[in-house]
């Protein structure tokens, strides 16, 4: 379904979409409220979403949507500006799955369509290695590593969703820092940031070139570049990398995962959260060798079970759940020490 008030906006949406055998656009609507009553009357996998529209717009008719047909993934469709990145990342918490921004005049093309493509795809569980709900295996569960002095979590599409979820769940008198890698567009990275504090109600900051990582607080990767993590003397610090990665993610959790396991001596629990392809997958291993933890996101409450399921298949995790549900089980890990 195709929810924009830009007529030029759904026409071309629409033309790309046709020249996919397996898609089928069942409704076209150029405001929240037409889209709430057209999603009644015909059930959409994937909603494509405007959130600057007249009327209810965008952002008030998302819940409604979203409780209307909770089995319904929304891909937001957002402007460039301050404003854009703000009421995007706003929806994401709210329980968008994923986002694209809105090209200027003569954008719309085919780069833009197969990015796209690739994002309705997995949100619909059309994608290679992505499974819909009620597909996911249960294989053995990983007994837990060694004490975590950290947490990194990685995440992707729907991931903004899960974090604030798994965040509210960790009590202010946790101590351990928490590392974030989160797929956004560069843009959007300071919003998010702000989000994480007000979500976990300890301070986010960016990592960056010898940011340390202070217990009791949470360090986000940039939007240009990979947070990697060093260990000086006794002091812990993040750097940045901007190297190709074989999921092509910038950032990436595989240089996280890679260089806080060799960092940390193997005390960390690694956490996958939902999102789209395989990122984190390869750091998850050097967290394992290390004698760290790896958690997972179950199928059932990810938007896209892509990032989590390798890991789940593989018997690396030691716990396979809902976010907040895997917030419990990592605290249960940390011991007495990882609290103030």
């Amino acid at each position: 379904m195709l929810v924009d008030d830009s007529l030029t906006v759904r026409t071309v949406f629409s033309r790309m979409l046709q020249r996919e055998g397996n898609m089928q656009i069942v409704a076209s609507a150029g405001t929240a409220e037409v889209g709430l009553r057209e999603l009644r009357n015909h059930p959409a996998d994937v909603v494509l979403l405007d959130l600057e529209m007249p009327g209810m717009g965008g952002l008030e008719g998302l819940p409604k949507i979203l409780a209307a047909s909770p089995s319904t993934k929304v891909l937001v469709i957002s402007s460039l500006t301050a404003e854009g990145a703000e009421h995007t990342v706003e929806a994401l918490r709210m329980g968008a799955a994923d986002t694209m921004l809105k090209p200027q005049p003569g954008g719309f093309n085919d780069e833009y369509r197969e990015q796209l493509i690739g994002k309705i795809r997995a949100l619909a569980g059309l994608a290679p290695h992505e499974l819909p709900k009620g597909s996911a295996p249960h294989p053995t569960k990983r007994t837990a590593g060694k004490r975590p002095q950290v947490l990194a979590i990685g995440a992707s599409t729907g991931g903004i969703h899960a974090l604030n979820l798994f965040l509210r769940q960790v009590p202010k008198n946790f101590d351990l820092p928490i590392l974030i890698t989160q797929h956004l567009p560069a843009s959007f990275i300071p919003v998010f940031a702000q989000q994480m504090t007000l979500a976990s109600g300890r301070q986010a900051v960016l990592a960056d070139e010898d940011v340390e990582i202070k217990r009791g607080q949470i360090v986000i990767a940039p939007g240009h570049g990979h947070m990697i993590v060093r260990k000086r003397a006794s002091r812990f610090l993040t750097g940045l990398a901007y190297h190709p990665v074989k999921s092509g993610c910038m950032p990436s959790v595989d240089p996280m995962f890679d260089t806080v396991a060799e960092a940390f001596d193997g005390q960390v629990a690694g956490i996958l959260l939902s999102g789209m392809g395989r990122d984190g997958t390869e750091g998850a291993d050097s967290i394992i060798g290390a004698g760290g933890s790896i958690y997972a996101q179950n199928a059932d409450s990810c938007a896209v079970w892509g990032m989590p399921r390798d890991v789940t298949e593989r018997g690396l995790a030691t716990a396979v759940l809902p976010p907040a549900e895997l917030a419990d089980k990592v605290l249960a890990s940390a011991g007495a020490d990882a609290w103030r």
